[in-house]
């Protein structure tokens, strides 16, 4: 088996840190860097690129909504399908620039937050997302939660996609995200989690709250860097993989 660890980092701002960088970019294979929108600043993306280059971890753009107060977990209603491609090539560009500043190369990209969940579900909003990447740099890889609204919108857009599950989060029946607004969305037992995770890899599936069995390709595993515990829960899994036989690499390198 071989398999990407992914994490979001660089979500701090200014004087406030969020999450332990250092401790997560030492146990993932590739980061999702925030990108100024719904966290993050030149200066913190600049010491995460470099972070990330000296440990040969491979980085992303990790685009969001531009609210820096909700974090960028609120959706923007009426938001268009330009104005989206704009703001998700805005943050992107800002990305690379910083990277080749820092002497590394942006392998793919990942929508934040609200972004995300909408275009999970919402057509227009994830052929905006990937018509936005593809028209920044075709060769960037779309990563995707599996079965979602968002694959069909990169192979539309003949975009690579690294297919992706969340180690920390639980499912719905359909294969969605359970909301953030509802109890027991996050996981927090870095044991069952890291057990969850092995059975989710070998099984090629994940189980919703209800017990369904839902088959996907799965090829990284998100831990989030702002859950609480979230250095012992990426510690576990990593370990509890290896001692599995799986092989941890980044997907921009295999």
């Amino acid at each position: 088996m071989k398999i990407d660890l992914n994490c979001d980092l660089g979500e701090g701002y200014g004087a406030w840190q969020m999450g332990d960088d250092a401790a997560m970019m030492s146990i993932a294979t590739s980061v999702n860097i925030a990108c100024g929108f719904h966290a993050g600043d030149p200066d913190i993306m600049h010491k995460t690129v470099t972070m990330a280059k000296a440990l040969g971890v491979s980085i992303g753009a990790h685009p969001g909504f531009r609210d820096l107060h909700g974090f960028g977990r609120r959706p923007v209603p009426g938001i268009t399908a330009a104005e989206i491609e704009n703001l998700v090539a805005y943050q992107i560009g800002a990305l690379q620039a910083v990277a080749a500043l820092a002497g590394h190369e942006v392998t793919h990209v990942k929508a934040h937050g609200a972004l995300s969940n909408v275009a999970c579900e919402d057509d227009m909003t994830a052929r905006a997302v990937a018509a936005a990447i593809k028209a920044v740099d075709p060769k960037l890889i779309f990563v995707v939660l599996a079965n979602s609204k968002l694959v069909d919108a990169g192979e539309a857009a003949g975009l690579a996609m690294a297919h992706e599950v969340f180690a920390d989060r639980a499912y719905e029946d359909d294969g969605n995200l359970v909301s953030r607004r509802k109890p027991g969305a996050v996981l927090h037992d870095a044991r069952e989690i890291a057990q969850r995770v092995v059975r989710m890899v070998q099984d090629g599936a994940v189980v919703s709250v209800t017990g369904k069995i839902i088959k996907m390709r799965i090829d990284t595993v998100c831990i989030h860097g702002d859950t609480p515990g979230a250095v012992d829960i990426a510690r576990g899994v990593r370990l509890a993989l290896e001692e599995r036989g799986a092989t941890v690499v980044p997907f921009a390198r295999r």
